[in-house]
């Protein structure tokens, strides 16, 4: 017999590992504990099962040929043995083995091991709230949970649902309640904005707008302050600063935290961020590797260490701890940090580091902000797609990118080909001439990435100069704060005319194939906001009236195709 593996924990790095390792050492003998029933499940796919997408909640523990992946899955395709409901209690480390407990049946075991991988996953965060344990009250922690709250929703017990928490996880559950369920429901954020940290403002802003579109509603800079129950015990409302929302379920989706009390119990070195492993995804223990939501891995844009609790990054590293079980010295170097997410008939995705972030690491950073089509503009299915590219000033390196558009394929393409480059340390000449496949109904000639690569190097240069999103709808909102400014309005004289209507003055229609025969119409003691539908025909006006002597312009970038999606109060009523 060959080496002897113990794995703790079932659900995607460990059973990675598991069966990479038993293809590459069908000699070894290899076990994997669980402390729950259900193993080897899709936990990314919990929203979508929630929302009917997903029919069964066995779908999300099949294989792609349809076969459940259980106990008798893995020992008779994989030959791996499992044993579920059985809860890994100490590991000692100077014995080489692992002290189990059956949950089922009490009795407790000692497994021995040669070599051991921890993959014991993350907890959710529960916030230290009134009420967080009422009845009705649930986190997103496990499959069961899923089962309990669609099995509520299926039964006609909620017509009303609150999500706490505006992350990924709980934006996807407010849209199934909302979409499938038709339950009024409501998001709370603490933060400023929706997916605080992963996008900018102006990307949150759109997808909290078309969210609201769509009948969620959506509280930011609001946290809970508790939760209360009905005579029953059972939840009713959640209270914050600024209203009181009744309710029949609440989700509280404020995050995770790594699991790392085995780990830190048995001598291992451990982090805030979660357990310490080298490239090798080895601990501070050789025999004992680490996977998973349970670990710190490295930024490769800053260098630094961080927490990425994904599914996709944990089988990755499954692989890896599987490689170097065998013998075959396999690294993991890090990760950018990549998303993507469905809400309604749109999605927004993002890599690397956002503006806000990039410049909190100390970058000189700055982004250059486009609305491309994302397939050849005169195909039927056109659509415009907002993105934003992160870069350096200085070293000319991309640092992120994110974008909002149309349920397809095409933003996903963008994000996956970002990713790739900016792991590398890509710079905006490399994503300038990124080569792109090509073919109208995919793409454009110059890709969406050349062409918002394409707008950074101008910037990067100093012929492009733009205002930011925040600034015009301050200037806006609020016009004797900036004084002295007036809006050039490039686009066709009908599409001007409302806006023209509404600010008078403040707004100056001359469509941009007549900005060089009517220049003398162009107020020269005014700074000049130029606007456009994407930032491209505003971009070629400032040039022109750059070599003119008339400087004081800046370009609004994404032009109306960003601004349009935001939802703002004045925007003029068709």
């Amino acid at each position: 017999m060959g080496k002897k593996i113990v794995i703790i924990g079932g659900v995607a790095a460990g059973p990675k590992a598991a069966c990479h390792a038993k293809r590459l050492m069908p000699d070894a003998e290899i076990t994997i504990v669980d402390q729950d029933s259900l193993i080897s499940y899709g936990g990314c796919g919990i929203p979508y099962y929630v929302s009917g997408d997903v029919s069964d909640e066995d779908e999300l523990r099949k294989t792609s040929f349809h076969m459940t992946r259980d106990e008798k899955f893995f020992l008779d395709a994989k030959g791996v043995m499992v044993r579920t409901r059985t809860r890994a209690l100490a590991i000692d480390r100077g014995r080489k083995c692992v002290e189990v407990e059956d949950l089922a049946g009490g009795g407790k075991d000692s497994l021995p091991y040669d070599k051991l991988v921890i993959a014991t996953g993350s907890q959710p965060f529960v916030l230290p709230i009134p009420g967080a344990d009422l009845e009705g009250v649930y986190t997103i922690s496990d499959l069961h949970k899923a089962i309990a709250i669609k099995k509520k929703l299926a039964q006609g017990e909620v017509g009303r649902a609150v999500v706490i928490g505006g992350g990924a996880i709980g934006l996807e559950m407010a849209e199934a309640f909302a979409d499938l369920w038709g339950a009024e429901t409501s998001v709370l954020e603490f933060m400023p904005q929706v997916l605080p940290r992963l996008i900018d403002a102006p990307f949150a802003a759109m997808l909290q707008h078309h969210m609201r579109q769509h009948g969620v509603n959506i509280h930011t800079g609001e946290g809970a302050l508790r939760i209360e129950a009905d005579a029953n015990g059972k939840v009713c409302r959640v209270v914050t600063p600024k209203r009181t929302i009744d309710t029949d379920l609440v989700v509280m989706s404020a995050g995770v935290r790594p699991r790392t009390q085995l780990a830190k119990e048995a001598g291992l070195l451990v982090s805030p961020l979660g357990i310490v492993v080298n490239n090798r995804l080895q601990t501070s223990d050789p025999d004992i590797y680490a996977a998973g939501d349970c670990i710190e891995t490295t930024n490769l844009i800053t260098g630094k260490k961080f927490f990425a609790p994904m599914g996709s990054l944990a089988n990755r590293e499954g692989r890896v701890v599987g490689d170097n079980l065998a013998g075959i010295h396999s690294v993991f170097p890090g990760v950018v940090g990549s998303f993507i997410m469905k809400a309604f008939e749109s999605c927004v995705g993002a890599t690397g580091l956002s503006l806000e972030a990039a410049r909190a690491e100390g970058f000189d950073a700055d982004a250059s902000l486009t609305a491309p089509s994302d397939r050849a503009h005169f195909f039927p299915s056109e659509t415009k797609m907002p993105m934003q590219l992160v870069f350096d000033r200085k070293s000319r390196r991309v640092l992120g990118m994110q974008a909002f558009g149309a349920m397809s394929d095409a933003l996903l393409a963008r994000i996956d080909a970002a990713a790739a480059l900016i792991g590398k340390g890509g710079t905006i000449d490399d994503f300038s001439l990124l080569e792109m496949a090509y073919a109208p109904p995919f793409a454009t000639a110059i890709d969406a990435l050349n062409a918002a690569a394409n707008v950074a190097d101008n910037m990067a240069c100093g012929r492009q100069r733009n205002v930011t999103v925040k600034d015009f709808l301050d200037w806006m909102d609020s016009p004797e704060s900036r004084p002295g400014w007036v809006a050039l309005d490039v686009r066709h004289a009908k599409e001007v005319a409302p806006f023209t209507e509404k600010f008078g003055a403040r707004w100056l229609g001359i469509p941009y194939n007549e900005v060089r025969r009517r220049q003398a119409e162009i107020p020269r003691d005014k700074t000049l906001i130029i606007i456009c539908d994407a930032g491209t025909r505003s971009y070629e006006v400032q040039v022109f009236l750059d070599s003119t002597g008339s400087t004081d312009t800046l370009v609004l970038g994404g032009g109306f195709n960003i601004i349009s999606r935001l939802g703002v109060d004045w925007w003029p009523k068709k």
